[in-house]
């Protein structure tokens, strides 16, 4: 089978155009990273080139040494992924010390991984420490979640709160909230240090003005977290364009009991009582 014909393959080519005809990636925005099965690179590993030079990854995983990643590059277009994923994405292999990455398929005009990839790697091996079944790490431009970080608290508790209370199916989704770290220049260790801190308790981080990661056991399950998250925030935006207070909204209890009977375990320390239903420019 040839390796563009792979299921893996092409789950992450759908996801890609998927998130581009949502919104979520104007121009080069966004990227994405998939770790690759064993399995999987056994039956394109004759396929694979061995003669690129080894680059400095920026950040430091040992834990992922030896590992095979798909990525998309930097600068790519998530439009043209679809058409040209030979141009647009690379297969690479971290070493042995988890300090460098080789180029073994793709980005065939030339090219690097995403500028991103300190921060995709650390949280792979943040996320990998917790499950072995972790292989997704998805940042993307949703519009709304970022309209919410000029206009709450950047706190994960109150991000976590209002995404919650704005669609029932939410605190099932993504039981363990979502963190939230202020604005930082991305494309660096520091940020990634930071966003991989968070990912030990979240499967979601977003970056104020910015935009979200999210990572996932498969293409199918980390889209649905990150299109969960944006549905929700989109809800609360036309809320807060109606009226800065609710009338009515989801309580404490009643997410106890939603988490009862849907079986998940809602951190308390989300459950605060408020003091009103008026959000917008409070601590």
């Amino acid at each position: 089978m040839k390796t563009l014909e792979m299921a893996f393959m092409q789950g992450f080519i759908r996801m890609a155009d998927d998130g581009f005809r949502m919104g979520w990636h104007e121009r080069n925005g966004g990227n994405l990273s998939y770790r690759i099965k064993p399995e999987e690179v056994a039956l394109i590993k004759g396929r694979l080139r061995h003669d690129a030079p080894w680059v400095p990854i920026g950040a430091h995983v040992p834990s992922l040494a030896g590992e095979y990643f798909l990525v998309t590059g930097s600068g790519k277009f998530f439009r043209d992924i679809k058409d040209d994923p030979e141009g647009t994405l690379a297969i690479i292999e971290i070493d042995d010390k988890g300090e460098n990455y080789q180029i073994k398929w793709g980005l065939v005009e030339g090219g690097k991984p995403t500028s991103e990839l300190p921060a995709h790697l650390m949280n792979h091996a943040v996320k990998r420490a917790k499950s072995e079944d972790y292989r997704v790490i998805y940042h993307a431009h949703p519009a709304n979640i970022i309209a919410l970080t000029f206009v709450l608290p950047l706190k994960d508790e109150v991000f976590t709160r209002e995404l919650w209370e704005m669609a029932t199916e939410c605190p099932v989704v993504f039981p363990d909230g979502v963190g939230v770290v202020g604005w930082m220049v991305p494309g660096g260790e520091a940020i990634a240090i930071e966003t991989s801190k968070l990912m030990e308790r979240y499967d979601a981080v977003i970056w104020a003005h910015h935009g979200i990661f999210c990572a996932g056991d498969g293409a199918h399950t980390t889209f649905g977290l990150m299109h969960t998250i944006e549905k929700s925030a989109e809800i609360l935006v036309k809320v807060l364009s109606m009226s800065p207070a609710k009338l009515q909204t989801i309580e404490p209890d009643n997410f106890r009991d939603l988490a009862g009977a849907f079986h998940v375990s809602l951190p308390e320390r989300f459950l605060y009582e408020k003091e009103s239903n008026t959000i917008i420019g409070k601590e």
